[in-house]
């Protein structure tokens, strides 16, 4: 499970993009100010940083800078600010990305994950059972066979593999997936949705040993 340092000190939006990203399988640390991020960075291992630049302590740069000379760890900047100074600011000190506040969680989540496998630190192929999931190509395979799933049956597959062993209830399910088809996700269409996603990836979707369902509580996948 990678690990992200989020520096945020806006105490909604600090909660909303910590459970976004425990949502799609990340160990989230967060720091609210300056000093705590530099000495989170200090102490601990990070995969990546996702810092705000404007903090109630000091500019958001040295936490780029700190991260870069630990262990070059990747740090993408949210902020308010688009203007071209503090862009150019941020890439020349070496930042992976950069997103203007408002953003869509979608994106956000993409630019993590292209910003960890550039870096190397993305494992992107997953088995489960004899389910193969390549999330560069974008792919799965059951035995031989390839799987073909919707952008959502797809997204929904990723959220399990990456919170293997860990019980999903159905809100945190919906929290995760509900904007991929660009509107919210009910409740009704998840069950429609897990169960065209157990027809094709179950070998007896009546009896599921890949989605598991832990009754009075939601959903599993064993590793």
């Amino acid at each position: 499970m990678q690990h992200i340092l989020l520096v945020e000190d806006d105490p909604s939006l600090a909660k909303n993009l910590k459970e976004l990203l425990e949502a799609d399988g990340y160990q989230t640390t967060l720091a609210t100010n300056l000093k705590a991020a530099l000495d989170a960075i200090a102490n601990e291992g990070f995969d990546l940083v996702l810092a705000d630049i404007a903090l109630p302590d000091g500019s958001g740069y040295s936490i780029c800078t700190a991260a870069k000379r630990q262990a070059e760890t990747p740090v993408i900047f949210l902020t308010a600010s688009d203007d071209e100074a503090s862009v150019v600011t941020g890439l020349d000190l070496g930042a992976d990305d950069y997103i203007v506040k408002p953003f869509r969680p979608m994106e956000l989540l993409s630019r993590i994950k292209a910003a960890l496998r550039r870096s190397g630190k993305l494992q992107s192929v997953f088995t489960v059972g004899d389910l193969r999931i390549d999330t560069v190509r974008a792919t799965v395979h059951k035995g031989q066979r390839e799987v073909y799933l919707s952008a959502l049956e797809y997204k929904i597959l990723l959220v399990f593999v990456n919170n293997r062993g860990t019980v999903l209830t159905r809100d945190r399910l919906l929290n995760a997936i509900w904007d991929i088809a660009g509107e919210y996700v009910n409740d009704n269409t998840l069950t429609v949705y897990i169960k065209r996603l157990r027809e094709k990836i179950e070998d007896d979707p009546q009896n599921p040993g890949i989605i598991k369902t832990v009754r009075g509580l939601g959903y599993r996948v064993d590793g």
